[in-house]
């Protein structure tokens, strides 16, 4: 087989899409830009901030949605990515209250939307070599702040590692494959994962250990970025389960 023709093929198949795929990325993209221009204070949460937080997820939700639409099915993985997003949208609700109690519900809303995105990713490829290291870097990061933690932040911080491990685990795992099986939606989900871990890192250390510079423009962009990544990991998905249909 042709190695350099398949990729170069494979690669142009994946330009165009991305290229037709933008313009349903605006109301996320218009959404987000809203967020921080108005850049609401968190020291007075109402739900009309509440609603500023999460359009550009459920902006996404609603791209997942038309995507469906437009092939007319809608498959499991779509349908798995669009409960997590729905989820995390519901996170974003409560952390914006984070400060009046709400943080550990909306840390426990995320631990749901994790579950149903390491669901979508599948257990295929394993790569127990991949849990492992995640495992040790969780465990290491959880050691460095245990002592800033109390009551039943204590656990609650301990599942949400686990559950973003794991999540972390299959997306990366699903891009660890052979060179024929590599693919950008796979890529996608694997920098989704790796913004994530990033973006909730900022988050702990900021809240939990001490203050950071710039952390809320940090955390909210990364964010953003990584629910835009596993989003767009239906298309490719998609198109090989339509694929499977039609033959």
């Amino acid at each position: 087989m042709d190695i350099m023709g398949y990729n170069e093929r494979r690669w142009k198949k994946a330009s165009v899409t991305i290229k037709s795929v933008g313009p349903k990325l605006i109301p996320f993209l218009k959404t987000s830009c809203i967020y921080f221009v108005l850049w609401l204070p968190t020291s007075n949460p109402s739900w009309f901030s509440a609603l500023i937080k999460c359009l550009p997820v459920l902006c996404l939700a609603f791209f997942v949605l038309a995507h469906g639409v437009g092939l007319r099915m809608f498959p499991s993985y779509s349908k798995k990515i669009l409960v997590g997003l729905l989820f995390s949208a519901l996170g974003d609700v409560f952390l914006t209250w984070g400060d009046q109690g709400f943080f550990i519900h909306g840390m426990a809303m995320f631990g749901i939307s994790h579950i149903l995105y390491s669901w979508a990713f599948g257990l295929r490829p394993l790569r127990l070599w991949l849990a492992l290291l995640l495992m040790a870097l969780g465990a290491a990061f959880y050691t460095a702040v245990y002592s800033y933690l109390q009551g039943p932040m204590v656990y609650a911080l301990a599942g949400y590692i686990l559950v973003l491990g794991m999540m972390s685990w299959r997306a990366m795992a699903r891009a660890a494959c052979s060179r024929y099986r590599r693919s950008w939606g796979r890529g996608c989900t694997t920098a989704g994962a790796v913004v994530f871990i990033v973006s909730d890192f900022v988050l702990a250390v900021d809240r939990f250990c001490f203050p950071l510079a710039h952390a809320r423009a940090f955390i909210m962009s990364t964010y953003y970025t990584a629910q835009m990544l596993i989003t767009l990991s239906i298309i490719e998905q998609s198109d090989q389960d339509n694929f499977w249909k039609r033959n």
